[in-house]
């Protein structure tokens, strides 16, 4: 019984203390030089450095890796309420086309730059799939489907949310010298910027019209997040059948991503008013669970063993990001 009890404490214990590098995370955002990272880069450099100089808190595992494993799965699914299905349709299939090119584009691009640097390739297809999707979160949604390392998704997750931040804030800083007017230069940002939280930041300066574009831009890669995900299952249960292997099961958070998008986009929509009040609240509660998942995840990760595999996909990512912005400025 003492022992269970213990069990439980350690647990609860563990879930906690990602939980306060995820609040320290957030709190790092009220700091003026800190403030354009986000909450999620401040938490998992917190916890990378925290395993660096203290070493990985191993009574309190099972927690952490609750937070690293289960509550990731689970701010995937809420994340979906955030996808209205309803403005995609909208606007047809000429959108779609546009953000599957950068979709491939991104992570072909990628892992070109990656094969001719020689990079690491599992860190170089996360980071492919996050700067031509959505960012942390597509590498959250695909790392589970891929079966990488769970210190190769804390890395690449924390690179590519601060090479987004970069580029969000050099747009801003471009943008009063760009020959384009606020609705093609939302969608410019839309198309190529990394998070949502990186559009938003990029498309606010351009007002209402720049920044629905820009957000209308981003919800569409958002959408194609699905599809990505079922390409990858097929190619990994195609791979694993040539090697004898068992199926890949059907990934439960890709379901209710989906069930949650649907319910946001016509349930709350058409019968249950929601409050925007509320909305927020339930993306703030996302995002500060998506923190907490990354938390977990950066205590998995080793500088001593990662230093050296993360230098060339950084170099790989960065000029994937740049001429993504150059070739997207021109099809917008």
């Amino acid at each position: 019984m003492i022992s269970c009890y213990k069990s439980h404490q350690s647990f609860l214990l563990g879930i906690l203390f990602t939980c306060s590098l995820a609040g320290i995370g957030f709190l790092f955002t009220f700091i003026p030089l800190f403030s354009q990272i986000g909450p999620l880069t401040a938490a998992i450099t917190l916890a990378v450095l925290y395993r660096h100089f203290f070493g990985f808190p191993a009574k309190l595992r099972e927690g952490i890796q609750f937070s690293a494993k289960k509550l990731l799965k689970t701010a995937i699914v809420l994340f979906g309420l955030q996808l209205n299905i309803n403005v995609i349709l909208s606007e047809g299939l000429t959108l779609l086309l546009r953000d599957s090119i950068v979709i491939v584009f991104s992570i072909g691009v990628m892992m070109i730059f990656a094969k001719s640097l020689k990079a690491d390739h599992s860190l170089s297809l996360l980071l492919g799939i996050g700067t031509g999707v959505c960012g942390a979160s597509a590498i959250a949604a695909v790392s589970p489907i891929l079966k990488v390392k769970e210190e190769d998704t804390a890395l690449s997750a924390g690179i590519i949310s601060l090479i987004g931040t970069v580029f969000a804030i050099s747009y801003v800083v471009l943008r009063p010298f760009l020959p384009v007017d606020a609705e093609n230069y939302g969608m410019w940002a839309g198309l190529s910027l990394h998070e949502v939280a990186h559009v938003v930041l990029a498309g606010e300066p351009s007002g209402q019209e720049g920044l629905g574009m820009a957000l209308l831009g981003k919800l569409g890669r958002v959408f194609l997040l699905v599809p990505v995900c079922l390409i990858l299952m097929a190619a990994m249960k195609r791979n694993q059948q040539t090697k004898a292997k068992h199926a890949i099961p059907f990934p439960w958070f890709l379901g209710g991503f989906l069930l949650m998008s649907m319910v946001g986009s016509f349930l709350f929509n058409s019968y249950i008013p929601v409050s925007h009040e509320v909305l927020e609240s339930i993306s703030f509660l996302t995002s500060y669970i998506l923190t907490m998942a990354m938390a977990g995840l950066g205590l998995n990760v080793s500088l001593r063993d990662v230093r050296n595999r993360a230098l060339k996909p950084i170099a790989a990512v960065v000029i994937t990001s740049l001429l993504l912005s150059i070739f997207t400025f021109f099809i917008v």
